[in-house]
């Protein structure tokens, strides 16, 4: 895949070529809006992914220009302003998707093969049958060379036969592909055209009858034996060549993005951060001064809007936050004539906690190289080290983390360590004495809940009937494509978990919200229930009995805070864990709602990686106390 990466930030710029580099990606960059735009519109690219704030001309300014002069190519947005509004402006100048910063490389991946999938597929302009041409561009069709003279009716079948190789047409199906409804012909002619194309073919030597008459149905293109074979001979080849040293080629360049990081934070650390640093404490003296200096406030508000970005790719995740904390205020100045004391004391507060946890290490390797949840853990039982190696380097983006073994022995060792939350297992195995089915039948009497899918090059009817009756989740043969394997791992995974994961509350009286969150928590395994009326919320607590609750603060009838307070007051349910999701930010209200009791608090719009790890967190702990409860009374 060709990509255009559109970034002003060398350093954002740098760490993601280096990191996508390592998915076999060939990336260009260019460093402001107008290069960006003479690029995209002088080279053909798969993807562009464009920065909003540009210098020259802005990211959405040049998505609109793209899209007004006919560019087709699939554009994902990358920024560290997550506002609603600045997403709808996006995707109205013609964007296809929005990410925003600090970036996680396997979601970023993930988004951009689903861009992929849904681009507009590009028609051939030449289609081919044996040696038989047709372009469509010049409309010349040719045979071994020669050119065929065909009627425009008998042109048209052909194409449509070519365009379409597996496709059954019916005469009534052919009439209204290729004639107009005026003309409004019988079916005979459909019969009279086609044998005037066979006629014409067989003229200039075709002793194949390109057209297949299936009595009864109607008409099809002829499977092309050649080009089949061909084909396949062609994928076989493709799969000799695939080697290790390929494979090990990707790790080395995952490793490479790791060392880069640390290298581009001390480069950076010690060089623009301490700019952008003293930038802000600049402006907070002019500001304090009541001579404000209205360029080096914007060149601040920029600068922030950067850093927030940058300080989550890095791993300072509170950094970011802060970074973006003080881009909002300084954008509330922007428009401001005087500035309130308490205003010019919060700015000095965010700057100094900004600078305390930039003197410390960050909290993890940054976000492009690592995910910030605890992935489901697949453990691949197969010997074939090429696959299982191409396998893990997908798996990334599908949100799993993978661990190898390459025989039944080493299998058995690690489920005597852990328990991994499915399994993909070969039913053949080099040494003749492992038994992949054997072992099938041990997994599901002692681990009945992993789910086992079977990825085999067997694809005898009896081995299927035998998986299944073993207790087999799922049965895949080794030439099913890669993204399918993990998808249907995921399924699987998913499936299993939804009988036995968390039970989740959500409480709001906006149905898209409530719909948001059940389509964003049931795919992931929990069992979650919504309600829109709060006046029913005791019934519904008792009949569901959830073990994570989430609520909305402002609401008719009773708000969240007041249903909080309810549920501390109650001794079945004073240890429930309590989530507030709300658009508020004023600290006043946020003080109440920790005071009713809350666990934790997070602001619409949904973010939804951070809420699956606020989630995820918070059952830890919960899990965590029950068992130190456990052990206390034992």
């Amino acid at each position: 895949m060709k990509i255009l990466l559109v970034e002003d930030d060398e350093f954002n710029a740098l760490l993601l070529e280096k990191a996508l580099k390592a998915y076999n990606y060939h990336i260009e960059t260019a460093k402001d809006g107008q290069s960006g735009l003479e690029l995209a519109k002088m080279f053909e690219y798969d993807l562009l992914l464009l920065d909003l704030m540009l210098p020259k001309i802005d990211g959405i300014s040049l998505c609109r220009q793209l899209r007004l002069e006919g560019y087709h190519m699939p554009i994902l947005m990358l920024t560290a302003n997550d506002s609603i509004s600045l997403r709808v402006t996006g995707m109205e100048a013609g964007a296809d998707d929005y990410i925003t910063k600090p970036i996680d490389l396997s979601e970023l991946v993930a988004r951009m093969k689903a861009l992929q999938r849904r681009a507009k597929v590009i028609l051939p302009t030449i289609l081919s049958w044996e040696n038989l041409s047709l372009d469509t561009n010049t409309r010349v069709v040719t045979y071994n060379g020669e050119s065929l003279h065909l009627t425009p009716k008998e042109h048209s079948l052909l194409e449509l036969f070519l365009r379409n190789p597996s496709r059954i047409f019916t005469r009534s199906a052919l009439l209204d592909s290729i004639w107009l409804s005026s003309e409004s012909p019988g079916e005979e002619a459909v019969t009279t055209q086609i044998k005037g194309l066979r006629q014409k073919l067989k003229a200039v030597g075709m002793t194949e009858d390109l057209i297949e008459t299936l009595y009864g149905l109607g008409y099809r293109l002829r499977k092309d034996e050649n080009a089949t074979s061909r084909q396949d001979s062609k994928k076989q080849n493709k799969r000799r060549t695939l080697s290790s040293t390929e494979f090990s080629q990707k790790r080395e360049a995952k490793a490479e993005v790791i060392v880069l990081v640390k290298k581009m934070w001390e480069e950076f650390k010690g060089s623009r951060l301490q700019e952008q640093l003293q930038l802000f404490e600049q402006v907070l003296a002019h500001l304090s001064s009541g001579n404000p200096d209205s360029y080096l406030l914007k060149l601040a508000h920029t600068e922030a809007h950067r850093l927030a970005g940058t300080l989550g790719c890095y791993g300072f995740h509170e950094g970011s936050k802060l970074a973006r904390q003080i881009e909002a205020l300084l954008q509330s100045l922007m428009s401001w004539q005087q500035y309130p004391v308490w205003q010019l004391e919060r700015l000095e507060k965010l700057i100094i906690s900004l600078q305390k946890i930039l003197q410390q290490q960050p909290s993890q390797t940054a976000s492009l190289a690592t995910s910030k949840l605890s992935l489901p853990r697949l453990l691949i039982i197969d010997d074939d080290t090429i696959l299982t190696e191409r396998i893990k380097l997908d798996a990334a983006a599908w949100g799993l983390q993978v661990d190898v073994a390459t025989d039944l022995t080493t299998a058995k060792s690690v489920l005597a360590s852990y328990s991994p939350n499915v399994i993909l297992l070969d039913l053949t195995f080099s040494n003749s004495q492992e038994n992949g089915l054997k072992f099938l039948s041990e997994i599901t009497q002692n681990n009945p809940k992993i789910p086992v899918v079977i990825f085999t090059a067997s694809n005898q009817f009896r081995c299927r009937v035998e998986a299944a009756r073993l207790g087999a989740h799922t049965f895949l043969h080794k030439t099913t494509p890669v993204d399918e394997v993990l998808s249907v791992v995921r399924k699987s995974l998913n499936q299993s978990a939804a009988t036995h994961e968390a039970k989740i509350m959500v409480v709001d009286d906006d149905p898209i919200v409530l719909n948001h969150a059940k389509s964003l928590l049931l795919p992931l395994g929990f069992q979650v229930t919504t309600l829109q009326q709060p006046q029913h919320f005791w019934k519904e607590l008792e009949t569901f009995s959830p073990e994570l609750l989430i609520l909305d603060i402002e609401m008719p009838n009773f708000n969240g805070i007041e249903l909080c307070q309810v549920v501390r007051t109650d001794s079945r349910w004073s240890y429930l864990p309590v989530l507030f999701l709300s658009v508020h930010s004023d600290a006043k209200i946020v003080r109440q709602v920790y005071a009713a009791g809350a666990d934790d608090y997070l602001r619409k719009p949904i973010v939804e990686q951070e809420l699956i790890t606020r989630i995820l967190n918070r059952l830890d702990r919960t899990q965590l106390r029950q068992k130190l409860e456990g052990s206390q009374i034992k």
